[in-house]
């Protein structure tokens, strides 16, 4: 009897997979355990395993291609089974009876995007659903994506609902709100100057649904983005349209911490352990949530959920040749870990990232983020904050200038770093203690 292998559902928003690649070819031979497959899904590149013995007979899913969560997209030959036999009675490529493929929670991931703590978009139990008349019909819908659709302006009519039996979801509403701030304003287009009539065309709905203005012979050249990407995009939006972001920028004095530094990497020399500037800031941002609570906690709707584990997320920027991207790499516990500990960490999760990458445990759970570019020689920026966190830090590069000490003029080394925070959790004055 011929083992149908099936697209698993590899997160809990996953409703489609891609094949990267497959690591099997048919023929070969398969235990249980093995990983035949590498899989990007919404969320992250995870690696498929199989849990049966056997060959494998056939592939049905070429590796580009994308098919949904419970595609058939494998036959194994079971011991003492023909492949042939097995791949004519294996059926072909559409939605079956998904069996039991689910990926360890221990799979590795070879990349994410931005997306270790994200709020679940599954559709809601029955018992959270709401039905609001519009148009004379019963529309489902959950109490979360009603209030979104009300506090934005989306009709709640205009939604086509993905959940289970047509039911609106916070999903629908996201992607009405992603439309609408992809559209121009009016004003924009209404009056174009007489230059910019001479050199624009208008763009067909059909090129481009989001409208808009195309120089004339000005060439491009459309890229496909990978699931990952389109995650990030849809993350961030929905992170500056449901958070109010503000911004605290301060300019901090690194003389001290410099010398630290140079006297404790000249101790651990020997021991091939090199500290950075931001394994102290990692350290000081952990120590500060024990003082400052609410920047270590996350706006959960009627309460605000204050966590008792300080798990501090640090962002990594991924090879662009490799496709870029950034995940967001989590050390836990790091107000009860040492610098040589918090050092050590970063290093290995920031080299799995850019190699193996990064199971999802290494990136669930965050409850602040660090986001560094003081390596680029950046010295300010803003990040976006990176859900369900309530803060996340943006820190620039530690720069050797004139300063003033003592009401003297010196060089001396500073730092300027900007924490953008939810207003909902965390007010201007905490911020500025923190």
């Amino acid at each position: 009897m011929p083992i149908s292998v099936t697209m698993p559902r590899l997160s809990d928003t996953m409703e489609a997979g891609t094949i990267v690649r497959w690591n099997v070819k048919e023929g070969d031979e398969v235990t249980s355990g093995q990983v035949v497959a590498d899989i990007e899904t919404d969320k992250a590149t995870m690696e498929m395993p199989v849990f049966d013995d056997g060959r494998i007979a056939r592939l049905l899913v070429p590796a580009g291609q994308s098919v949904k969560v419970g595609t058939q997209i494998a036959v194994i030959a079971e011991e003492g089974e023909s492949l042939e036999s097995a791949a004519k009675g294996g059926g072909s490529a559409a939605p079956v009876a998904a069996k039991a493929v689910a990926a360890a929670p221990s799979a590795p991931v070879a990349s994410a995007a931005l997306s270790h703590a994200a709020p679940s978009h599954a559709a809601p139990a029955s018992r959270d659903e709401e039905s609001v008349t519009v148009g004379g019909q019963r529309v489902r819908v959950s109490p979360v994506a009603r209030r979104m659709a009300e506090e934005h302006g989306i009709a709640l009519g205009s939604l086509q609902g993905s959940g289970p039996g047509g039911r609106i979801i916070k999903r629908d509403v996201l992607t009405a709100m992603e439309n609408t701030a992809s559209r121009p304003s009016a004003p924009v287009v209404a009056a174009p100057t007489a230059t910019a009539q001479a050199l624009a065309v208008p763009v067909a709905s059909a090129s481009r649904p989001s409208g808009g203005l195309v120089i004339a012979g000005l060439e491009s050249e459309r890229v496909s983005v990978s699931g990952m990407r389109q995650t990030i995009a849809r993350r961030l939006v929905e992170s500056k349209t449901t958070i109010p972001h503000y911004q605290v920028s301060m300019k901090f004095d690194l003389d001290r911490l410099m010398a630290v530094r140079e006297q404790l990497n000249t101790e651990l020399a020997s021991t091939g352990i090199k500290l950075s500037v931001n394994d102290f800031i990692v350290r000081g941002c952990a120590l500060a949530m024990a003082r400052h609570p609410y920047v270590n906690s996350s706006w959960a709707g009627d309460a605000i959920a204050m966590h008792k584990q300080v798990n501090v997320g640090v962002a990594v920027a991924l090879d662009e040749s490799k496709g870029g991207g950034l995940v967001v790499a989590v050390i836990r516990d790091a107000d009860r870990k040492s610098l040589r500990a918090i050092s050590a960490e970063s290093k290995a999760l920031g080299e799995k990232a850019r190699t193996r990458g990064l199971s999802a445990e290494d990136m669930a759970d965050s409850t602040f983020t660090v986001s560094n570019l003081g390596m680029f020689g950046v010295e300010h920026f803003t990040a976006i904050i990176n859900p369900p966190n309530s803060a996340i830090l943006a820190c620039g590069a530690a720069i050797k200038q004139p300063v003033v000490r003592n009401d003297e003029l010196t060089v001396g080394f500073e730092m300027t770093a900007t924490l953008s925070s939810d207003h909902r959790v965390i007010d201007g004055a905490m911020a500025a203690r923190w």
